[in-house]
């Protein structure tokens, strides 16, 4: 329990000052604000920008009206008191316009991460991700693990997590259940790992 007077965790205000500054200060650096934790999303390797790339592509190609906003900020859990960032946001095209750096996650259809290779990654992009964007009712939420060479679907939020999840191997072709309805060819993917 907290003393009197203090509060546990920091506001998300106050998080949104320090992430401007951090962002200003160190070029590519991206905090993030998730169950009252500071982290930092680790930076993003020529490979990684690349699986990205290779999926605003794809999306571009089947769903026009759509896009893959990359690096998008949102508000996110059941109360949007939470901040991430996305590695990819499939929303239509002018969803964020006029918006700041973390956007309202209402028109999203999908959240993309794709795994980097550091110690947070387990935490971070297979546990804590999945859960909190479950959470904010997102209805996808796509996971290129480059670490494990697999690709996972996960569809049906409940409010608490994701009720369906999908995994496949690089080189085996996914659908996307709807609202995305497209099915991903990921033997590209075999590229972009180490």
């Amino acid at each position: 329990m907290s003393a009197p007077g203090k509060r546990p965790h920091m506001l998300p205000e106050e998080f949104e000052a320090v992430a401007r500054i951090a962002a200003r200060e160190a070029e590519g650096l991206r905090l993030e604000f998730i169950d009252g934790r500071l982290s930092v999303k680790a930076r993003h390797d020529g490979s990684r920008g690349r699986v990205v790339q290779w999926l605003t592509r794809g999306f571009l190609e089947s769903r026009p009206e759509l896009f893959l906003h990359a690096w998008k900020g949102l508000r996110v859990q059941a109360d949007l008191a939470c901040r991430a960032t996305a590695d990819g946001v499939l929303a239509p095209s002018g969803a964020f316009a006029g918006e700041g750096e973390w956007g309202d996650p209402e028109p999203v259809l999908m959240v993309a991460e794709v795994t980097s290779y550091d110690c947070e990654t387990d935490r971070r992009s297979r546990v804590d991700k999945p859960r909190v964007y479950a959470e904010t009712g997102i209805p996808i939420y796509l996971l290129v693990d480059r670490n494990t060479c697999e690709v996972s679907v996960y569809s049906e939020p409940n409010g608490r997590r994701y009720e369906c999840a999908r995994t496949v191997p690089f080189g085996k072709d996914v659908p996307l259940p709807d609202p995305v309805g497209i099915t991903l060819r990921t033997e590209p993917l075999k590229d972009w790992v180490r």
